[in-house]
């Protein structure tokens, strides 16, 4: 079984990727996965750490601000959809699968041009460009949100929510663990500040201005503010508050850090929102305001309306989000039915519905496809 999987940029598309293929792994051993991503994206890193070979491509996506670089683009995909062929032709895949982003554009069209079976996993609520493009072209494509009909052929939509890391499913015997990880003090509440992989401008200056506040409220906080802000975030802190406050500018252990939680503000990005559904952490969920479609507010809109999750809006969380943060703080039972809520959108066994998918694509006598689970 050969298998190419395609998809990067962000964490929330290379994340998922790395956990089907492992479940791919876990089913077929023997399985061959290559992946494709984008030149100079986290891919290139990230997935060589997880095990996997990869190959980049030259592709780059449509600049919104700056114009004049998109005068490369045409070339830029000419000459990937030549790479993605040669892939193709040297690898031999059975399969083909994306997890969004622009990577995965040239290698799933070129191998569904060849009638090589593909898939496309959506982990958001509202599609992005490229798996919009995609989706008259690939066989399957597996979804984390309810009435996907909108984007996607109803006959090829199978819900299986979105894949997330092996390590997130179970966290319970982790928190001293995490503590000893993280140095933080057992006896104090602990609140975890992220902002996805690129980091978030809102949240960060949110945080940095009611560090005082939240301290005197009796919070430690754990913040993984993004690489761009790293080194602007940890200048600007105390001697003092550092004891408190401890900054990262990407947490590898991300499993720690959910153990160690007791609030959460985050980004509302598909992979962030499955997580915490899994972590069942009381959320306060800040949406960017700069992606495709809003999908961010679309991805978390669902919970809010169950009460299992709360959200301010990305335009008054400088004004009010210290202020959500110590609220939510005080009400310890509002907490737990935030926390109880969420398990209704866990899909702990997202990552494995999609391997299941992706192998019945090779043999799709091999069950009734009225039969399948939602992960």
């Amino acid at each position: 079984m050969k298998i190419i999987i395609s998809g990067g940029g962000t964490g929330g598309h290379v994340y998922p990727a790395i956990a089907i293929a492992h479940a791919l792994k876990r089913r077929d051993p023997s399985a061959a996965i290559l992946f494709v991503g984008a030149s100079g994206k986290m891919e290139m890193q990230k997935v060589p750490e997880a095990g996997y070979p990869i190959v980049g491509l030259g592709v780059r996506g449509l600049q919104r601000k700056q114009i004049l670089r998109n005068l490369s683009f045409p070339f830029r995909l000419g000459a990937s959809l030549w790479k993605a062929r040669n892939i193709l032709k040297d690898f031999q895949p059975d399969v083909v699968v994306g997890t969004g982003g622009y990577a995965s554009a040239p290698i799933l069209y070129m191998a569904a041009k060849r009638g090589i079976p593909t898939l496309i996993q959506e982990q958001n609520a509202a599609v992005g460009l490229t798996n919009q493009i995609l989706a008259d072209h690939v066989n399957t494509v597996c979804v984390a949100y309810a009435n996907m009909e909108a984007y996607f052929p109803k006959e090829k939509i199978v819900h299986t929510g979105s894949p997330i890391r092996e390590d997130l499913i179970r966290l319970n015997g982790k928190r001293e663990a995490a503590h000893t990880h993280f140095g933080l003090l057992p006896h104090k509440k602990c609140l975890l500040v992220l902002g996805g992989s690129l980091g978030a401008r809102t949240i960060n200056v949110s945080i940095l201005q009611s560090l005082d506040t939240l301290c005197e409220a009796g919070l430690q906080i754990l913040w993984a503010t993004g690489h761009t802000y790293f080194e602007e975030i940890k200048t600007q802190l105390t001697q003092e508050q550092q004891s408190n406050i401890k900054v990262y500018p990407f947490i590898q252990a991300i499993d720690l850090a959910y153990a160690a939680a007791d609030i959460v503000v985050s980004r509302a990005g598909a992979l962030a929102v499955a997580e915490l559904c899994i972590a069942q952490k009381p959320t306060i969920f800040v949406p960017s305001p700069n992606v495709t479609a809003d999908h961010q507010t679309q991805n978390v809109w669902p919970l809010v309306e169950k009460n299992a999750a709360l959200m301010v809006k990305d335009g008054e969380a400088i004004q009010t989000l210290a202020q959500e943060i110590i609220q939510l703080l005080k009400l310890e039972a509002r907490q737990e039915i935030l926390a109880k809520n969420m398990q209704y959108w866990a899909r702990p066994r997202a990552a494995e519905a999609v391997a299941k998918e992706i192998f019945r694509l090779t043999n799709p006598s091999a069950a009734d496809r009225r039969n399948r689970p939602d992960g």
